[in-house]
């Protein structure tokens, strides 16, 4: 999910090429946008600059495919050369490509040329979403099933750790279980997708645990992704459940 403007753009099932577009004051469905060639889509995200969402196409076609909004005209596809997991945009409107078994996080202008890649500690297993702050570092969420390490760090600009959450996979309030997608407010708070807990957790700047946003109760199945819009104080959970998704919003 993102959105731009008034409007939610979320990506339906990952061997689709659509996208809905919802008003989000209604909610109600606006219109569908159809990406060709898109092969398994793992993310999207906005740039309200470049007036585009990008889309990370994992597995089938290790790419990027860029759409121009609000119709989705002007598509246009690049090579990452890595698998890409989950997309962020930066300060300076390029766009982040966080590398899955690379360990890499990769920047790209917003025509699809390579600024720079950093590579990412040999503790950060599988990372899947990356987020770079204004102070040049990132916030990074790692691990999945087959590593023990489960953590969410806050990482220098060249990709030392300089501070974690986490550790050993679990349920407890210091822990996670597959960290997927990440979300930053303007105070520097950062939502964590805590995937297979069924939970959405906030974390101080400093990576200290503050609350459950959305607890196993209230979602009850797996998610998918974070969504935060920071003029409207909301936040946009996408879950899958038995491959009908839904998107629940949380006001903050």
């Amino acid at each position: 999910m993102t959105t731009l403007d008034n409007l939610l753009y979320v990506l339906l099932d990952k061997l689709s090429e659509q996208i809905e577009v919802y008003d989000n004051e209604s909610y109600r469905l606006q219109s569908r946008l159809t990406v060709h060639g898109l092969g398994i889509a793992e993310d999207i995200v906005a740039c309200s600059h470049n007036r585009c969402a990008y889309i990370s196409d994992r597995y089938s076609h290790d790419s990027i495919h860029r759409l121009a909004l609000p119709n989705g005209a002007s598509a246009t596809i690049w090579p990452v050369n890595d698998k890409p997991a989950c997309l962020s945009v930066t300060d300076t409107h390029n766009v982040l490509v966080t590398c899955l078994l690379a360990r890499k996080i990769k920047e790209f202008s917003t025509d699809g040329k390579l600024l720079r890649q950093v590579q990412l500690p040999e503790g950060t297993a599988s990372p899947s979403h990356s987020i770079q702050l204004s102070s040049g570092q990132f916030i990074v969420s790692h691990g999945d099933p087959n590593h023990s390490v489960h953590r969410v760090c806050l990482l220098s600009p060249g990709g030392q750790v300089v501070q974690s959450f986490g550790g050993p996979r679990g349920t407890g309030r210091q822990q996670i279980n597959c960290p997927r997608h990440l979300a930053v407010d303007s105070n520097g708070y950062v939502f964590v997708s805590d995937r297979h807990n069924h939970r959405v957790l906030l974390l101080s700047s400093s990576l200290l645990f503050v609350r459950k946003v959305v607890s196993r109760d209230q979602l009850g199945v797996s998610l998918e992704s974070l969504c935060f819009d920071k003029n409207k104080r909301l936040l946009y959970v996408a879950l899958n459940e038995n491959r009908r998704g839904r998107v629940v919003v949380v006001t903050l």
